[in-house]
This record gives structure tokens, C-alpha cells and sequence, in this order.
């Protein structure tokens, strides 16, 4: 009681000093609020980000696919609309994903010997994969109207991600200054000869 006592009634300085004590525990508190909102908001942002960056992917490989059907005359769509290109492109997404990793590491020497062209074989098996599961509604005529559609796929997907921010790769043009002149006041490296 004694204690509570000099603390209400301020003696020695302890109601000052137990209401700075609450003031600080408070401001610690909103401090950490703040911290707590102001994260729970960025993993938000990172969240949508994702979601943002997997459809303008998909998007990207919609068109794609698009192009590579309107260029290549072996690979085609039964039907005109969107439906189709748009569900090609999200199943060539999601075997790239899955499958071609497995391919990769089991064409590892192959790549290696080619020098990463042999990715080409395994992008257009994948397109034939494609083809294969969606038969009705996309159709890869021949093996090399596949190598051609993929390697058209993975140029217009790879530029486009370039264009738009979209992959890791950056291009940056920096200027130097020159290289300084050296003064030819005799000063320089003799060389015997």
C-alpha cells in the first residue's frame, strides 16, 4: 500500500515516473501496431504483386502462343475466339513448371554438349505435350512445326518479359568517362630493347 501510495500521491518523483512508464509502454505499443499494420499491408502488396505478375505472365504467353499459331502453319486452334489460346498458354505455363524441370535435369549432358540448344527439342516436346492433352481444341501438325512454334514462343515470351519488367534480366547503358590521356612530356615507362 505504501508503494501505491507514493505513486498517487507523487512523492520522490514516482507518479511522474510511473506515467512516464505508461507513456512509453504506449508509445512502444502504437509503435508496434504501426510496425505490425505497416507489414501485414507490405505482405499484402507483395501478395497482390504475385498475383499481378502471374497474369501479366500468362498474358504474355497467351500472346505468344497467338503468334506463334498465326506465323507457324502446322500449329493451329479449332476455334476463333480466346478460350483456346488463353487455356494453352495457362497448361504450357503449368508443365513448364512441373514437368520440364524433370526434363532438364534428365538432358542435363545433352544440354551440355549443345550448348543449351537442346532446350528447343524440349520446349517443342512440351508443346506437343500441349497438343497432345488438348486435341480437340490445339493441334501441333509435325515435330518441326514445334521446334519453330517454340522457339517463336520463347522469343516473343522472353522480349516481352524484357519489355515489360516482368523477368530478372536487366538491361542498363552506362556511360564511362574516358580513360585519361598520358602526358607525353617523356615522363612515361622506358622499355630496352
Amino acid at each position: 500500500m505504501k508503494c501505491f501510495h507514493r505513486c498517487r500521491t507523487g512523492c520522490n518523483g514516482g507518479y511522474r515516473e510511473a506515467e512516464k512508464n505508461h507513456a512509453l509502454f504506449f508509445q512502444a505499443g502504437w509503435r508496434k501496431l504501426k510496425c505490425a499494420v505497416l507489414r501485414r499491408v507490405f505482405v499484402m502488396q507483395t501478395e497482390t504483386k504475385k498475383v499481378f505478375q502471374f497474369f501479366k505472365s500468362w498474358l504474355i504467353s497467351t500472346f505468344a502462343v497467338l503468334v506463334a499459331v498465326q506465323v507457324v502453319h502446322g500449329i493451329h486452334f479449332r476455334d476463333p475466339g480466346l478460350l483456346a489460346p488463353v487455356l494453352t498458354a495457362l497448361v504450357l505455363g503449368i508443365l513448364n513448371a512441373f514437368i520440364r524441370p524433370i526434363l532438364v535435369i534428365f538432358a542435363l549432358p545433352l544440354l551440355i554438349l549443345t550448348l543449351g540448344l537442346f532446350m528447343l527439342v524440349i520446349n517443342a516436346l512440351m508443346l506437343c505435350f500441349v497438343s497432345w492433352l488438348m486435341q480437340p481444341y490445339f493441334r501441333v501438325d509435325t515435330f518441326g512445326a514445334a521446334i519453330l512454334g517454340a522457339l517463336i514462343i520463347s522469343l516473343m515470351s522472353g522480349a516481352l518479359n524484357v519489355l515489360t519488367g516482368s523477368s530478372n534480366a536487366r538491361i542498363t547503358v552506362q556511360r564511362r568517362p574516358p580513360p585519361n590521356k598520358p602526358d607525353n612530356d617523356g615522363n612515361g615507362p622506358v622499355i630496352d630493347v
